[in-house]
């Protein structure tokens, strides 16, 4: 017969041991390339590398998928799957194969991008698309104000990669030195 004692000894190492296996998981995170191609896109790895899915075509002509670690790396985001709440509200797709400045010029994809439910819940997401339109030269939020207003602006801000053609010049005027920047 066992007593009460063994019983709850019993029970405190088994409840060390999965606090112990909990506190391994926690601590090896998100590995890219362990990820199913259903949570792939849009995860950051443990490192801080942005996980990217691939399609390879076997020999038999099937189609493969693999989830890959970038060199992108994702600004104070780390051990992050992008919940599927997020996908939707952002108008994003787990399918993607890499991203493109060439989205936030979709007005569509834009107006859900800067919506409350994708802009001010989802920041893995926001740092992302905020990151590829700085490198177009634009900043996001000033975008997604202009979703409010003068969308058409905003939208020719980015196809012009934030500089804007001037206007004509005279002959006279192309002599003139170029202004410096003050120090």
């Amino acid at each position: 017969m066992v007593s009460d004692l063994t019983i709850k000894i019993l029970s405190i190492l088994a409840l060390a041991l999965a606090l112990c296996v909990q506190a391994d998981q926690a601590t090896t995170g998100v590995t890219c390339e362990d990820l199913d191609q259903d949570v792939c896109a849009f995860a950051v790895s443990s490192s801080g590398k942005r996980c990217v899915l691939e399609k390879h075509v076997k020999r038999t002509g099937q189609e493969a998928y693999t989830c890959r670690t970038s060199e992108i790396e994702a600004d104070k985001i780390k051990n992050w799957i992008e919940t599927d709440e997020c996908i939707k509200a952002c108008g994003l797709d787990r399918e993607s194969f890499g991203i493109s400045s060439d989205s936030l010029l979709e007005s569509h994809f834009t107006e859900k991008l800067c919506s409350p439910q994708c802009y001010d819940s989802c920041p893995n997401v926001v740092d992302l698309y905020f990151n590829l339109a700085a490198g177009e030269g634009v900043f996001l939020p000033k975008l997604c104000e202009a979703q409010g207003g003068n969308v058409r602006r905003g939208m020719a801000e980015i196809r012009s990669s934030g500089l804007v053609a001037p206007g004509p010049i005279s002959p006279a005027k192309l002599m003139a030195a170029p202004a410096m920047a003050p120090y």
